[in-house]
């Protein structure tokens, strides 16, 4: 009897003490940090030049309660603005089995769809995602891809450019600076260039695309220089954000009014930024990465949009190319920098 009763007790155990242990391990592997995977085409961060767009995104996740290391791990994977590295980064960060994928540019999100299906996949800044078939419906995205998109139409580019032009009414030969790997630039530059048309201007149309290196930037601005142009409108690509000082310490020697589209330039000296904050995208992303990661089906969130697109003006610059800022353009600015 009493061995009858041992053998049944071995084997209760037998089966109840693996299936806790498992319990035991699944639980502790929900409960572990998350892993995040951001895909970026943007230079690598070191200390002296850290990632703008990851910091934003940490922040807010702080802000959201979460602690690096104790609820979520970033795995990073940064191209150095070179589109044929990150195929193979999207299927590395496939094979490590991220919970999400923070896609930074809008070609990044369709290399991230081609590695995976299954991954939530959150756009960091999309431009033109349903023109680009990045998803099917903005408000009903279905599939496993939603997030932020970051600009108000291929239009937009062409009302910047008229600002530029009130504001330095004699400019009459803009130089361009875009990359047609970015894809949804080449919309907007169709509608600057029915722009120029009308306001009397040419376009000095410089596509970046292949300027990775400094030595072919400098080439490349070179170039610029020899054309002659009265303005420099750049457009908010990731070789134009590498090479950003360049193009700043370019248009001071030149003196020419210049139009970024990213106010962080405005403060180092660009006369104009006229577009979405990014930061404010940046930490956005974090929001649908939270809602990801507490369950949410990513084809159930809607894309969001901009709310809405500001416009900084630096007077000093103004000031130091002659220019007299219309007061109409200033009181449509949300700062002003003097």
């Amino acid at each position: 009897m009493a061995n009858r009763y041992r053998s049944a007790v071995r084997l209760v155990l037998s089966v109840i003490i693996p299936a806790a242990l498992a319990l035991a391990t699944e639980s502790l592997a929900r409960d572990g940090p998350r892993r995040i995977g951001w895909l970026d085409p943007n230079m690598t961060p070191t200390a002296q030049s850290p990632s703008g767009a990851l910091a934003d995104f940490e922040q807010r996740l702080r802000e959201l309660g979460y602690a690096p290391g104790r609820d979520y791990l970033v795995e990073t994977r940064f191209s150095d603005t070179y589109w044929d590295k990150l195929p193979e980064m999207a299927r590395d960060l496939v094979a490590r089995r991220v919970d999400v994928i923070v896609t930074i540019g809008t070609r990044t999100v369709m290399i991230a769809k081609e590695a995976t299906a299954a991954i939530p996949i959150i756009m960091g800044g999309a431009g033109e995602p349903l023109e680009l078939k990045l998803v099917p419906s903005l408000a009903h995205p279905g599939g496993n891809v939603t997030g932020v998109a970051h600009n108000p139409g291929p239009a937009f580019a062409g009302k910047s450019l008229e600002l530029l032009k009130d504001a330095s009414p004699k400019i009459s030969r803009v130089a361009i600076l875009w990359d047609s790997g970015a894809l949804h630039e080449d919309p907007s530059l169709d509608e600057q260039r029915a722009a120029a048309k009308a306001l009397g201007l040419t376009l000095l149309i410089h596509d970046i695309v292949d300027a990775h290196s400094d030595e072919a930037f400098d080439q490349l601005l070179t170039t610029v220089a020899a054309e002659k142009p009265d303005a420099v409108f750049v457009y908010p690509n990731f070789i134009s954000a590498k090479h950003a000082g360049k193009i700043l310490a370019f248009v001071a020697e030149h003196r020419l009014p210049s139009m970024f589209q990213n106010s962080d330039y405005a403060d180092k000296g660009a006369l104009f930024s006229h577009y979405a904050d990014w930061h404010v995208l940046r930490r956005r992303t974090a929001d649908y990465v939270d809602k990801i990661l507490k369950g949410a089906d990513p084809g159930e969130l809607p894309v969001e949009q901009p709310q809405s697109f500001d416009l900084v003006v630096n007077l000093k610059t103004a000031k130091a190319l002659g220019l007299t800022m219309p007061q109409s353009i200033l009181l449509r600015a949300k700062k002003v920098i003097e």
